[in-house]
C-alpha cells in the first residue's frame, strides 16, 4: 500500500528547558508555541516524550511501528535516525559540543550527534560560535572551561546571514547565537554536553548544569570549516550538503518531479508556500511546515516559492 505525504505538527521545547529561545516561530511561522521562551520546534522527531505528531493526531513514533520501512525505507534499520527542528535564539545558547555513536553509545546508551544549520532569519551582526581557535590544546581549553568566562577568548565566531548552511559534526564546539532563526538536521538525538552557558541563571540564581569533563573527552581541536558551498542540480534545486547521516536540498521558485524511492523517506520544510500533488491528493504546506513523504509513497510533483529537503544519505 502507498503511503501518502503525511503533514506534521511539531512537539515544542520551551521555558526553562530553553532559557534563550523567544517567540518569534509565533511571529514568522504563526506557530501556536506555549509560551515566549519558545527555543524548538521539533518539526519531526522521534524522541520519547517529544514525539510530533500527525496531522490525523497520530504521534510519530505509533506511525514508525505501524507501517515500519513502508513509511522510513529499506535503507533505514534500527530507530528512527534524524530530527528536524526549527529554532529561534532570543540569546545566545550555551557553548557545547555532541559526542559521535561510538562515545555516545558507550557512555550514555545513545546515537551520537552530527547536525546542520540553514540561517533563516539573523540580526544584523550575529554570529555563530563554530569550533575553537587554531592552537588551542585540550589543556587550555579545559582549564578555561573550569574558570567559566576565560573560554569565551577561545572560541571561533563566525558572521552569518540568511541562506547560510554550516556542518556541525559531532566533536565540533559551537553556539547559536543571539537574533538568530534556524533550521537544523540532525541525527536522532538528545545528548549534549556543555561547556559554558554564559553566566546565565535561572530565577532562583542557579546556573545550568555543566559536562566539562565528557565535553572535554569529545572535542575535536582540529576542526574548523567554513560554510558549506550549494551544488546547482538544475531547474531551481540545489545540493546544500550531502554528509555521512543526512543530505539537504533547497528547492528555489521551481515546480519539479519526485519520485518515491522505496529506499528512503525525506522530510520537506516550506520556508514559502509549498503545493504537493499526487495520483487522487494534493496538500499545501504553510510557511514554516513540515511533511514527511514516505519511502513507498507516491511520485509527487512539488511546486515551491522555497522548500528545504533533508532524507538519510543513501549511495
Amino acid at each position: 500500500m502507498k503511503l501518502a505525504p503525511i503533514p506534521m505538527t511539531p512537539a515544542y521545547r520551551h521555558g526553562s528547558q530553553t532559557p534563550w529561545g523567544g517567540d518569534n516561530l509565533k511571529k514568522v511561522f504563526g506557530k501556536d508555541i506555549p509560551d515566549d521562551r519558545t527555543g524548538e520546534s521539533l518539526e519531526l522527531s522521534a524522541i520519547p516524550g517529544l514525539n510530533s505528531v500527525s496531522d490525523k493526531g497520530e504521534k510519530f513514533g505509533d506511525l514508525i511501528a505501524r507501517y515500519g520501512q513502508d513509511l522510513t525505507g529499506t535503507a533505514v534499520t534500527g530507530e528512527f535516525p534524524l530530527l528536524l527542528k526549527l529554532l529561534d535564539a532570543r540569546e545566545t545558547l550555551s557553548v557545547q559540543v555532541h559526542p559521535d555513536d561510538v562515545y555516545a553509545g558507550r557512555v550514555e546508551g545513545k546515537l551520537g550527534k552530527t547536525e546542520a544549520w540553514v540561517i533563516l532569519h539573523a540580526k544584523e551582526g550575529a554570529q555563530l560560535v563554530y569550533g575553537v581557535k587554531g592552537g588551542v590544546s585540550r589543556e587550555e581549553l579545559r582549564a578555561a572551561s573550569e574558570q567559566g568566562k576565560a573560554v569565551e577568548g577561545l572560541l571561533r565566531r563566525v558572521d552569518v546571514k540568511p541562506g547560510d548552511v554550516y556542518f556541525i559534526p559531532a566533536g565540533m564546539v559551537h553556539a547559536i547565537g543571539e537574533g538568530i532563526m534556524l533550521y537544523e538536521i540532525q541525527q536522532s538525538s538528545d545528548v549534549t554536553y556543555r561547556f559554558y552557558d554564559w553566566e546565565r541563571t535561572d530565577k532562583n540564581g542557579n546556573k545550568r548544569e555543566l559536562h566539562i569533563d565528557k565535553a572535554i573527552d569529545v572535542t575535536d581541536l582540529e576542526n574548523q570549516p567554513e560554510a558549506a558551498r550549494a551544488v546547482d542540480l538544475g531547474n531551481g534545486r540545489y545540493q546544500m550538503l550531502k554528509e555521512h547521516y543526512f543530505s539537504l536540498e533547497k528547492w528555489v521558485d521551481c515546480e519539479n518531479e519526485l519520485k518515491a524511492d522505496p529506499r528512503v523517506f525525506k522530510i520537506v520544510t516550506a520556508i514559502k508556500e509549498t503545493r504537493i500533488t499526487w495520483e487522487n491528493g494534493e496538500c499545501t504546506l504553510k510557511p514554516g511546515c513540515t511533511a514527511l513523504l514516505p519511502a513507498n509513497g507516491y511520485d509527487l510533483t512539488i511546486q515551491t516559492g522555497e522548500m528545504l529537503m533533508s532524507y538519510p544519505t543513501v549511495d
